[in-house]
């Protein structure tokens, strides 16, 4: 097997933000003295209506909090709509937080930074997010203001948990509107496996599914660095391992347990390196169609790498030998690697067409003009020099 020795002798920069992660049955335990530690005093948490009421959910995280306990914002909703935002906001003021802490996935992690962003700039949205202008790379305001210090109990295994882009679905014109914050990247995460059994399959399986397109996208980057490719190749391995298990007999809060690490180091692997346009599409699609990200990427993604291979080249050979690669001996091909990640897809027993999740060709404008508006798509390691191409992939998903 040929593969892409990475150069360790090149220049390159590692910024590892400071992060406490407190993992496993007991993590919980350290949650309230951690926010003592860091002088909070009125922690609101945000989650979903369903985790509010879930024995394993809200009431023993409110358990934990004690009196540092000012409040539960209950709204947050699927691809973090504006007006959850702005409630979510209004709550933090009236409550006087210090501290926010979002308890599930995504939704609610990106819904309590969005919440705490506009608090904290006390400006209209439309001042606070990056701006795509063509032909120019995007611009993201400086958002200088103080934030409430951000801690997560994650149920899923979100990419969300470690970063720091807050992007937030305006449901009138169904665009996706970003902001980057560093002052909103959690303090601190608390792990504990069991509280991910809380949480549906189909839910935790999306998420994972999201991390592992996302896990390769950024082996496939042209940022690729030792750091980032260990803690992206381990998330690789670990979501090979796990997701098969999820849903079975085998599953178990181990197993969940093992995603919600793989996202963790997706996320951190991907801050140093990118994503690129599996993960652009995505947004895209998930925010118009209602679709799950994971699922969509899962099906976009073989087509992408494709896509990218003139730019790659044997980038994803480990990816292909991890998943799977060809019995020939080419898992240093980047076709290699989109059919070692297509059938390990189909094995998990993912959709594998656009038609399959409810996506026609109609839908294809609409989409086209909203890709060139996310972050991601101008990060791809191949430059995307028309739309049509992104018709082509979009068409040959079909």
């Amino acid at each position: 097997m040929q593969t892409e020795a990475v150069q360790t002798s090149r220049s390159f920069r590692h910024f590892a933000p400071a992060m406490r992660l407190y993992y496993g049955e007991d993590s919980l335990e350290s949650l309230r003295p951690e926010l003592e530690r860091s002088g909070v005093t009125r922690v609101v948490v945000f989650c979903g209506r369903s985790l509010s009421q879930h024995p394993q959910g809200l009431p023993p995280i409110a358990r934990h909090l004690g009196a540092l306990h000012a409040g539960s914002f209950t709204e947050v909703a699927s691809h973090s709509p504006l007006p959850a935002i702005i409630a979510g906001r209004d709550m933090l003021r009236e409550t006087r937080a210090d501290a926010v802490l979002a308890l599930g996935g995504g939704s609610a992690i990106v819904t309590a930074r969005g919440a705490t962003i506009l608090l904290g700039e006390d400006r209209p949205i439309e001042a606070l997010v990056t701006r795509f202008a063509p032909g120019q790379p995007p611009r993201s305001p400086r958002l200088q203001a103080p934030k409430l210090p951000q801690f997560v109990v994650p149920t899923t295994p979100t990419t969300a948990i470690a970063k720091a882009g807050t992007a937030v679905l305006e449901p009138a014109s169904g665009r996706r509107l970003t902001m980057l914050d560093p002052r909103t990247r959690a303090q601190a995460i608390f792990v504990d496996p069991r509280l991910a059994l809380a949480t549906p399959v189909a839910v935790v399986r999306d998420a994972a599914l999201n991390a592992l397109a996302m896990a390769v996208q950024g082996l496939e980057s042209h940022m690729r660095q030792p750091l980032a490719e260990a803690s992206l190749l381990e998330a690789v391995r670990l979501l090979r391992d796990n997701l098969p298990r999820l849903g079975t007999s085998a599953d178990s809060a181990e197993v969940r347990g093992a995603l919600l690490l793989a996202a963790v180091l997706t996320g951190q692997g991907t801050d140093q390196t990118s994503c690129g346009l599996t993960a652009a599409l995505g947004h895209c699609i998930g925010a118009r169609h209602h679709t799950a990200n994971g699922t969509v990427n899962a099906v976009l993604l073989p087509h992408v790498i494709r896509f990218n291979a003139p730019a790659t080249g044997e980038r994803l050979a480990a990816v292909a030998a991890l998943l799977g690669g060809d019995e020939a001996g080419q898992t240093g091909t980047a076709d290699s690697a989109a059919r070692a990640c297509a059938g390990f897809f189909a094995r998990l027993g993912v959709p594998s067409r656009l038609s399959d999740i409810g996506i026609e060709a109609a839908a294809f404008e609409s989409i086209l003009a909203d890709v060139e508006d996310d972050w991601f798509f101008h990060q791809n390691p191949r430059r995307v020099e028309s739309l049509q191409q992104v018709r082509d992939i979009l068409q040959a998903a079909l």
